[in-house]
């Protein structure tokens, strides 16, 4: 085949099929030849016209392989071979021929060559990467070949018109017949490992210098199990069930102990009665102990009972009795001041904002990826602003399968829809904003939208003439190697960008069309850049849902958007979703409060004797205390949070109202002999410093949540404490206040509600009638049904039992909390990103980009760490580049998907003699661009017929550039336009990759290489992805001594899950023990102290248990919820344990009389109001209080949606009701401290107890 006879309609030139001598080619032929094919010497079998063909057709394909030398080779090998070997009738034979323009020429040949060679071409090149695109070089120039096979399947097809490939078609074959006389071409192929042309680890990982430096596994945290027999059981379950059998077994041997002993004593003393719990050592015997509680009850005995409280007690004790006694007298100052001084705490409200921005909301100011974030976006280019909508069909009822979506009607209507987008316009300051004026463009002409839309150049008229559904399916397996299928602007469109729904490479079974337009992004303090592109969103969404989303569901198909501003406004609208509802909330809770408070209901007398005006008071306070909380932190500059808006109400009102309750109680338990005044006074010494200890106990547990670094939850249980305190501080005033107003009006005979209006005396029942002091049928189960049953030797026995048993079974159940916090819980239920989300889990195919950023980039030829980077020829073998590509082998456990997008490779290579289609000048020294491009393409050769490559290999050192020409040649490089001669030009790939500030001094401030994660479908994979990431950077920045750090867009956000477990069990930590010390402090008993802090602790891990029951994830929301639940879970613990230690007699019989005295006003005041309180929660339309519960029916399984905050309370609620009012009781009946309950002369000196109250 020598020489040229003609050339198709496309210019393709066609070789003549005549036999010819090889020729000696001049002296200026054989030096260029030598250039690019130094095997052949001597004779040729090429013209100069043949060998320019040939060095333009390669030429397109040597910077996707120019990287790895051997691969390079082999590759021109193949080519020199064919068109110039003067061997070339010895394995090539023409098979076909064609006229054209009346001449003889090549229409298709036989190639014999063994596989041996086409086997060692590929094995060199099957691994070369192509950086800008994150993929192989195969992919590009092979087709995504899979094997030698396919690759010269690909080469030898005969190319249509106008698309790339040989303009002939070759069959290569292994072997030649025998009587032909000619045989197979089996020249040297050169492996990638070959030192001399050796490859770097990313193009040649099969290297043994490669192989001996495999990736370390990252250690994925497998489960322990233990195996006994053939059962299979988690370590934890087995540790606990051993802890289990073994706790039960030493709580049995001491009872059985503990009665043997007791036997003995019984019948060594008799006259000394002692039961199993324990008798007090003041008893003597049961007959003296009746009579002594006898006399104390009628009050006619010499003796009687005193309770020596500890000195901080009786301080508050002394101070509640003469506080009290002075409130009754100055009910009216009191309230005035009170109010007064939370009215002007309130002022500060008109300084009130509501923060709704996510990265505000989520991110702590000191959060090491906002570091990461706020570095990357100043110093290279914020990452674009996403505007996305996923069409998809409509699985078939039956077989349950998404038919696919690659259809003539579905693409027509795509372009109808691409129509409606381009058409839309947002209102910026008057000004109409399309989405050419904010989109991201690369080469500064077409926006980037990634849709399939871009294999038609997004142009409807080009639809139809390439072949419409056919042409996609083809742009499928060449969108890289075919240029009517880039897009328009002229970048490959990997197909699983934009589509969803398939499995492997099957793009033709998608079952969605994914369509993303990237816009430009700014930095948050760069004035109002950003307020163009969210004006557009705006109108965007609201295309959206007027129009496109009924065009699409009348052809049965689905659509689901977003837009980068979707969740910030969707967040702003959902501060109005849930006002009904806490207005119904409010009302349902005043209505309980004033029933609960009231006395028990008489026809003739409930308008007396009712307290509908004092509940709707303690509301009223309740809302007070939140405002003035809220006040107090807008007025030095804290915004609200749309938590604090909706939750906060809830919990102080659930909080508030159990103090309400004990205090109005405790006022009616009082002696009606005693004067208004000596009952408010009694009433607060009795009940003040278990509600003080009560309140500050959960001040200092809310508080706590105050460091966690996630600003909502921060915010939130700073709003809470102070909220909370404030309530308290109102209860013991203003509402005492109120207290006495109220009795005072019963005591009138006034009408509740219209205390102004007096009833007659006939129509009501006197004043002892009305304020009767009887037991409540609640009191009287607690003390006639509930105690004698707890008291019985086997009930304690089997309630210690279950109790401990559902300890330790959450602590196992507590190692499967998964962390994270969906984003659809953040959401209001009938937001339109719900549903988007689960499309985003459904059919996205690959994961968010993940960027290696690098800083103070030392590229002067005095430094190694330009090789420590790049991953090319000659690179080191450990370098940063390589790591990743060999990291992205084990992509299960490192969550990269593929090797890094490297513009300093790519600079390398554009550089470098062999690409010589890339660094050219002018002979003037400037840059002249690759000769497909303006002015070399304008048709006046003349313009560029002396550009010469940049270098010679002798002006590198080592393929190395200096410092000087590396300063030079890089913004040539970033300005480069990339193109069908030069691929490798930086522009539009780079442009926001190198900042170039300052780098003049050989030092590169930042830059970045691209990669992607695996896809991420759990949050449990966004956490470890992140994780991963961090030792990867930590791992290269400690070996090549250079920082790196990794960034993708959601690290942000997910930064805080990588240690939730400590910062939930420090906050744990530090409120229950909070808690201990206040008890500590305030009963100065550490027994009693100890008690609580068992039964806080039990609570805790049960409720942890409950949220693993419920799949509630671990988040700052939890991690806030878990701190609360220690606050309130106090009062279920404090009032029957202070109680309890009051009264006296035997253990059994203190537990008695405590559950009779508090443990009504802790079911009814406690229990019941937080019920009530909490189960409006589940009417809320807000997605922040929202889990998902899978209930499995016998027919069909289907997914209910049950308030997030709503399941943890009520959790929180019968947990403490079932540990207060059951187990409590039996710890305190068995392990109770001493009575502080004390018997005394009656005529002994009062000087000798004046410390007690």
């Amino acid at each position: 085949m020598y020489d040229i006879c003609g050339s198709r309609v496309d210019g393709k030139v066609l070789n003549c099929p005549f036999p010819t001598p090889a020729v000696k080619p001049d002296d200026l032929l054989s030096e260029k030849i030598q250039t690019l094919c130094p095997t052949i010497t001597g004779n040729v079998c090429c013209t100069a016209s043949q060998f320019d063909t040939l060095r333009t057709q390669v030429q397109q394909a040597i910077p996707f392989l120019v990287s790895c030398p051997a691969c390079l080779r082999n590759f021109l090998n193949l080519f020199c071979e064919l068109s110039c070997s003067p061997n070339q009738s010895v394995f090539i034979n023409v098979t076909s021929t064609s006229k054209v323009n009346g001449n003889m020429t090549v229409d298709a040949i036989d190639f014999y060559i063994t596989d041996a060679w086409r086997q060692g071409l590929y094995n060199s090149c099957k691994d070369v990467k192509f950086g800008t695109m994150n993929s192989r070089a195969l992919d590009l120039v092979g087709a995504g070949a899979k094997n030698f096979t396919d690759w010269f399947n690909f080469i030898g097809r005969k190319a249509s018109l106008n698309l790339p490939g040989s303009p002939y078609a070759i069959r290569f074959l292994p072997n030649a017949p025998e009587s032909s006389g000619m045989k197979p071409m089996n020249t040297s192929t050169y492996s990638c490992a070959d030192t001399s042309l050796g490859c770097s680890c990313g193009d040649c990982p099969s290297a043994s210098v490669c192989s001996d430096t495999a990736p370390p596994s990252t250690h994925k945290s497998g489960s322990c199990t233990v195996r006994i027999g053939s059962v299979k059981a988690k370590c934890i379950d087995f540790a606990m069930t051993i802890l289990y059998i073994i706790l039960l077994s030493t709580f049995f041997g001491w009872v059985l102990f503990y009665k043997s002993r007791k036997r003995k004593q019984s019948y060594r003393m008799k006259a000394f009665v002692n039961t199993m719990d324990g008798a007090e050592p003041q008893s003597v015997n049961r007959q003296k102990d009746e009579n002594l509680r006898t006399e104390m009850l009628e009050g006619t005995a010499q003796n009687r009972n005193r309770v020596q409280l500890s000195m901080v007690q009786g301080y508050l004790s002394n101070f509640y009795r003469g506080y009290g006694t002075w409130v009754a007298r100055n009910p009216t100052v009191v309230l005035i001041v009170s109010l007064a001084v939370v009215l002007l705490l309130c002022i500060g409200l008109i300084r009130f904002k509501v923060e709704t921005r996510p990265e505000k909301l989520w991110v702590g100011p000191g959060s090491k990826a906002a570091e990461e974030k706020q570095f990357f976006d100043s110093h290279l280019t914020p990452f674009y602003r996403i505007e996305q909508l996923i069409i998809a069909t409509r699985p078939d009822p039956l077989s349950g399968k998404s038919p696919s979506i690659i259809t003539d009607n579905n693409l027509k209507l795509l372009f109808e829809i691409q129509k409606k987008v381009d058409g839309v316009r947002g209102n910026y300051s008057d000004a109409l904003i399309s989405l050419t004026d904010i989109c991201l463009k690369p080469l500064d002409q077409d926006c980037a939208t990634q849709s399939v839309l871009q294999y038609f150049k997004m142009d409807p008229q080009s639809y139809d003439d390439l072949g419409g559904v056919e042409h996609v399916k083809y742009c499928f397996q060449q969108f890289s190697s075919s240029e009517n299928c880039l897009s328009a602007s002229k970048a490959p469109l990997d197909p699983s960008t934009a589509l969803g729904g398939f499995s492997g490479n099957n793009y033709t079974e998608a079952s969605a069309f994914i369509i993303t337009y990237p816009v430009n992004n700014a930095i948050e303090n760069e004035g109002n850049k950003t307020e163009k592109a969210k004006a557009w969103e705006k109108a965007f969404i609201q295309l959206a849902k007027a129009e496109l989303l009924p065009m699409v569901q009348s052809n049965n198909l689905t659509l689901t958007f977003s837009s980068e501003s979707s969740v910030e406004e969707e967040l702003k609208r959902e501060s109005t979703a849930d006002a009904i509802t806490i207005a119904i909330s409010y009302l349902v809770m005043f209505a309980y409060i004033s029933l609960t408070l009231g006395d028990a209901p008489h026809l003739s007398s409930f308008y007396i004797s009712s307290k509908v005006l004092l509940g709707l008071s303690g509301v009223v306070l309740v809302m007070l205390s939140v405002l003035g909380s809220v006040g107090v932190f807008s007025a030095i500059g804290v915004k609200s949070t749309l938590i604090i808006m909706e939750v906060i109400p809830f919990l102080v009102l659930a909080v508030g109202v159990d103090n309400m309750c004990i205090l109005v109680h405790a006022v009616k338990r009082q002696s009606l002999e005693l004067p208004l005044e000596g009952r408010i006074s009694n009433a607060l010494v009795e009940v003040g410093p278990s509600i003080t200890l009560a309140s500050l106990a959960e001040v200092l547990a809310f508080a706590v949540g105050s460091f966690i670094p996630m600003p909502a939850c921060r915010v939130f249980s700073m709003f809470a404490a102070l909220a909370v305190l404030l309530d308290f501080l109102l209860q013991v005033t203003a509402f005492v206040a109120l207290i006495v107003f109220d009795f005072k009006r019963a005591q009138d005979r006034r009408v509740d509600c219209f205390p102004c209006a007096k009833a007659s005396s006939s129509n009501v029942e006197s004043d002892k009638g009305i304020e009767e002091k009887r037991p409540r049928l609640l009191a009287r189960y607690m003390t006639e049904i509930h105690a004698p049953i707890l008291s019985l030797r086997g009930v304690k026995i089997f309630v210690i039992a279950i109790f401990l048993a559902l300890t330790l079974a959450s602590i196992a159940l507590s190692t499967r909390i998964k962390p994270g916090l969906e984003q659809q819980i953040v959401l209001p239920r009938d937001s339109y990103l719900q549903g988007y989300f689960n499309n985003v889990t459904e059919f996205l195919r690959i994961g968010p980009p993940l960027y290696f950023v690098v800083k103070n980039f030392n590229y002067s030829s005095e430094s190694p760490q330009t090789n420590q980077l790049c991953s090319i020829s000659k690179c080191n073998t450990d370098s940063l580049l390589n790591e990743i590509s060999r990291a992205s082998l084990a992509s299960d456990s490192s969550y990269i998907a593929k090797p890094a997008a490297s513009w300093l490779d790519d600079f390398l290579v554009w550089m470098s003699p062999e690409a010589f289609g890339c660094c050219r000048k002018f002979t003037n020294g400037s840059y002249c661009p690759p000769d497909d491009q303006s002015p070399c393409s304008s048709g006046k050769t003349e313009v560029c017929k002396d550009c010469t490559t940049c270098f010679r290999h002798s002006d590198l050192n080592n393929d190395r550039p200096s410092t000087t020409q590396f300063e030079e040649k890089l913004p040539w490089f970033l300005d480069a336009l990339p193109s069908a001669d030069c691929a490798k030009g930086g522009h539009g790939a780079y442009t926001g990759s190198v900042e170039l500030t300052g780098y003049e001094s050989g030092i590169i401030p930042a830059s970045s290489f691209r990669t992607y994660h695996t896809p991420l479908n759990k949050q449990v994979d966004y956490v470890n992805s992140l994780r991963a990431a961090r030792e990867f950077s930590s791992r290269m920045s400690k070996s090549l001594n250079i920082e790196v750090f990794p960034y993708s867009v959601f690290y942000i956000f997910f930064e805080q899950y990588l240690d939730i477990w400590r910062t939930a069990l420090i906050n744990l930590a530090i409120a229950i023990g909070a808690v201990f010390v206040v008890c500590l402090i305030i009963t100065c008993s550490f027994w009693s102290s100890a008690i609580i802090l068992l039964v806080l602790a039990m609570i805790v891990i049960d409720l942890l248990g409950v949220m693993a029951i419920l799949q509630i994830q671990l988040n700052a929301v939890s991690v806030v919820n878990l701190v609360m639940s220690v606050g309130i879970a106090v009062e279920f613990c404090v009032h029957i344990t202070h109680a309890f230690s009051v009264c006296s007699g035997d253990r059994n019989q203190r537990i008695k009389e405590a559950l009779g005295t508090m443990g009504a006003s802790v079911f009814s005041g406690i229990t019941l109001t937080k019920l009530v309180g909490v189960i409006v929660l589940c009417f809320s339309r807000t997605e922040i209080f929202v889990v998902r519960d899978l209930i499995l029916n016998s027919i069909v399984n289907y997914i209910t949606m049950q308030v997030y905050y709503f399941q943890m309370y009520l959790a929180l609620v019968l947990l403490g009701f079932m540990h207060g009012l059951i187990f409590l009781p039996v710890v305190l009946s068995i392990f109770g401290p001493p009575s502080r309950c004390i018997v005394v002369d009656k005529d002994e000196n009062r000087a000798s107890v004046s410390s007690q109250p």
